[in-house]
């Protein structure tokens, strides 16, 4: 008897028994989870998906196998990407990474968020993760919040009935951290929590690893039963990496003759895929595999970091830009969705969208309506093939960090004005590499885009 493989070739017995040595760390399910859901709040027939939605800080559109990597092993992701359906043409909401996640929490445009310096949430704005709990769902955050710290903005009164992680960017690339923030509705709680395996410099824990392992209790927990009235859960597990941080002890990189940078960028990627893994199999060790939606995703494109240089495996793949670009290589990133039991596997999607398109695809799952004021448009027709997809006449970017930058793309075409400079045309469907401006060549074409840039930028 041949004996199956997980992708990073350990057998699953092995990975079982790793998971369920794990596991059995934590005792009976919480009991404060188990009854405390209401019969109003069950589920109508057929049963509503869980859903785990997966962030990464700054995964480039070339740095997963399944989009072209080379160098870089993610072999979990390119599973998930062979079960499910593959975009191409996905697009982070905003350059700057508050905005861009406050824009996929909210399903609104950043111009149109409300946001300022010390609310890049606004107060007011309603979460998914809000509308979900209020419906039924069990709700928590894994890992980097970074959309503000104030009490009014915190993920405990957005929506998340469980969060463990950092706050704040800063605090988050400390990898070997101290302490981090624990917040639970259910007993109160709202502290930080003190990493004894990291005090006086210990590198014991390696915290992108530690929230793998909290985002799979929340689902041994929190897992749909009889107890819970098969309520589903909503698991957000946001992981800071890669960036110019303190690398994990284990790398599987370190015999190649790259620079150091490289590889440390590289191993941060890889252990992030390993921890995609690992709540991959908790899926199955639950048996919520089958109903539920999980989506991996990018809030902005491949970033330079001192030395850390993603051009060394061409990150950004065929695009121009990085991080903080409003060219395709910092705003185009990879995402991918798999849901067994919607979604055919093996499939790519060129469809246009972006980041507030997730709140009402979910929602819409979920049998539920988004909120009236809403800009984006569900993916479940793309997603389920039963019915045409809506599609958005054009997209908008913005950014006011440094040089002042616009962009806007409206089918192939794309516009783009970097200060005070002349707009640059491109047509993506020839040029995905935006490298030719066909301005000249255009001029009925560009006189039309330049009205999607009149949004002053504040």
């Amino acid at each position: 008897m041949v004996m199956k493989k997980t992708p990073n070739g350990i057998s699953l017995s092995k990975w079982a028994g790793f998971l369920a040595a794990f596991l059995c760390l934590i005792s009976l399910r919480a009991q404060t989870n188990g009854s405390s859901v209401t019969a109003t709040n069950r589920p109508s027939a057929p049963r509503r998906p869980s859903i785990v939605l997966i962030l990464a800080d700054n995964i480039g559109y070339g740095d997963l196998g399944c989009y072209g990597q080379a160098k870089v092993k993610t072999p979990w992701l390119d599973r998930l990407a062979s079960e499910g359906i593959r975009f191409t043409s996905y697009y982070a909401a905003s350059p700057r990474d508050e905005l861009s996640r406050a824009s996929l929490f909210t399903g609104l445009e950043p111009r149109h968020l409300g946001a300022s310096a010390s609310h890049p949430l606004p107060v007011d704005s309603i979460t998914v993760a809000t509308l979900l709990k209020e419906s039924g769902f069990r709700t928590g955050l894994m890992g980097l919040w970074n959309l503000g710290d104030t009490p009014s903005v915190e993920p405990n009164t957005k929506g998340f009935e469980e969060f463990a992680g950092f706050l704040s960017e800063s605090h988050a690339r400390d990898y070997f951290t101290e302490n981090l923030y624990r917040q639970q509705t259910s007993t109160g709680t709202n502290r930080l929590e003190t990493m004894v395996d990291n005090l006086g410099n210990a590198r014991g824990r390696y915290m992108p690893d530690w929230l793998g392992q909290m985002a799979a209790k929340f689902l041994q927990y929190n897992a749909p039963d009889r107890l819970n009235h098969f309520n589903s859960l909503f698991l957000t597990v946001a992981y800071p990496v890669p960036h110019d941080s303190t690398p994990p002890k284990q790398s599987p990189y370190k015999g190649e003759s790259w620079p150091q940078p490289a590889k440390d960028r590289a191993a941060m990627v890889t252990h992030m895929d390993k921890n995609v893994g690992l709540l991959l199999e908790a899926l199955g060790v639950w048996k919520m595999e089958t109903n539920t939606i999980v989506i991996f995703t990018s809030i902005g494109g491949a970033q330079k970091e001192g030395a850390m240089d993603p051009k060394f495996f061409g990150s950004s793949g065929p695009l121009r830009g990085e991080a903080g670009s409003v060219y395709e290589g910092g705003i185009r990133v990879p995402m991918i969705i798999r849901w067994p039991a919607g979604i055919k596997p093996g499939q790519v999607s060129d469809f246009t969208c972006a980041a507030w398109d997730i709140l009402p695809t979910l929602l819409d799952a979920a049998f539920m309506k988004p909120p009236e004021k809403t800009d984006g448009l569900s993916l479940l027709p793309v997603l389920t093939g039963k019915e045409k997809p809506k599609a958005h006449e054009s997209f908008y970017w913005e950014s006011a960090d440094g040089e002042t930058q616009r962009a806007a793309r409206k089918g192939n075409w794309k516009i783009v004005q970097i200060g005070a400079s002349a707009p640059a045309l491109y047509n993506l469907k020839s040029d995905i590499g935006e490298t030719n401006n066909v301005a000249e060549q255009n001029a009925d074409v560009l006189k039309n885009m330049k009205g999607l840039l009149g949004t002053a930028i504040k």
